[in-house]
Formats: C-alpha cells, structure tokens, sequence
C-alpha cells in the first residue's frame, strides 16, 4: 500500500506458475538482508522499489527509517528470479521463520500442505525454540467428510519438502482464527502452537 502497483503478470505462462507475479521492472529491485541486490536465479530476497515522492509514516521516525530509505521502499514481500527471468512470490518478511540458520518461508510450507486431500486450508508459523530459535508449526482445518491426523499431515509434508521445512507440530483445528477480511490471525495461532509443542516435550521427557 506505500508504493502502489509495481508488478503484473499478463501472459497464460506467467498464470500457470504458483505465485508468479510477472517480470520485475526496472523500478524494482530483489535484496538480500544486507541490502545488497540479488540477480542470481533462485535466490530468495526482499522486494524494494523505487520511491520517488517522499513518504514517511505519521508519527512514526523508527517506520519511516526502516520502510523508506535512499529513495527505495522496503516492501516486506519476498521472492525470487526463475529461470524464465519471472518474479514469484514466496510470502512476506515478517513471517519468515529463521530455523537454526535457514530462513523459510511459510507460503512454501502453505502450498504444499493445501495439496494434501484432506486439508482446507492451513496455515504455518514460527514458535520459539531453545537451540534452533524457532521451529517450524502449523494449523490445519480439513475438508468436510475426510480425516487426517497430524502424523499424517507431518508424513505429507515430509514427502515433498526439505527436513528443515517440515512442521515439527501439527494442530487438527476446526476453523482457524481469521480477521474481518478472512485473513489468518497468525499471531493468535502462535501461542496455542507452542503450548501444543510445550505439551508433547512435557509428555515425551514424562
């Protein structure tokens, strides 16, 4: 919303491909956390674009220094290059989980969980942990008439995703927790995931 439209996506190609969004113009740029730009294929990094009229944010310096900076604007989404030279979107910065060093993007976790038969939607998030500094969680809600456990939902996952990305915990919810606009309140699914995993090292160390 501070920078308006950058990207669209025109061609049936672009359609096809899971969270393509188009090429990026030359008003747009992908930077790794350092803030340097990224232009290797593959890389995931965060999209900034070129801010030309001055904005800041009402009464809020620190918000203004981390979004607006040099005339580029911070957008929090994140994503990569494919090889065709098209942007895909893998989710926003602010929900990136950082497991043992690795950044993961729950979007990536997201997708592939919505492929399962029996889920309707799902919805992944970071919980704190003692020696990776977060772990990988997630709250699932299925379809009606199907049935699936979380070692089901953890045994798909691990099928189609790296070690590291595979969820740790698993909830079988009835609804998730969702906003006005339908939008999934993470934050309020953080802390029933973690007293979920608090729960099961409690009863494995008993």
């Amino acid at each position: 919303s501070e920078g308006g439209i950058g990207v669209s996506t025109t061609s049936q190609e672009q359609v096809m491909k899971p969270g393509c969004v188009g090429k990026l113009p030359d008003h747009m740029e992908l930077r790794d956390e350092a803030g340097n730009k990224i232009i290797e294929p593959g890389v995931v990094g965060e999209i900034y674009g070129i801010q030309k009229n001055p904005r800041r944010y009402w009464r809020d310096e620190e918000a203004t220094a981390a979004t607006f900076n040099g005339g580029w604007t911070r957008t929090g989404d994140l994503g990569f290059i494919d090889e065709d030279g098209d942007l895909i979107l893998t989710g926003r910065s602010k929900e990136l989980i950082i497991r043992g060093g690795y950044n993961i993007t729950p979007l990536e976790i997201e997708t592939v969980l919505h492929q399962h038969p029996a889920v309707q939607s799902a919805a992944v998030v970071g919980i704190d942990h003692e020696v990776l500094g977060e772990d990988v969680a997630a709250a699932v809600t299925l379809r009606p008439s199907t049935s699936a456990t979380p070692a089901d939902i953890i045994a798909y996952a691990r099928e189609h995703l790296a070690d590291n990305k595979v969820p740790r915990t698993v909830l079988v919810l009835g609804e998730l927790p969702l906003n006005p606009n339908g939008k999934v309140l993470k934050k309020d699914l953080k802390p029933v995931l973690e007293a979920a995993a608090r729960a099961a090292r409690e009863k494995k160390a008993a």
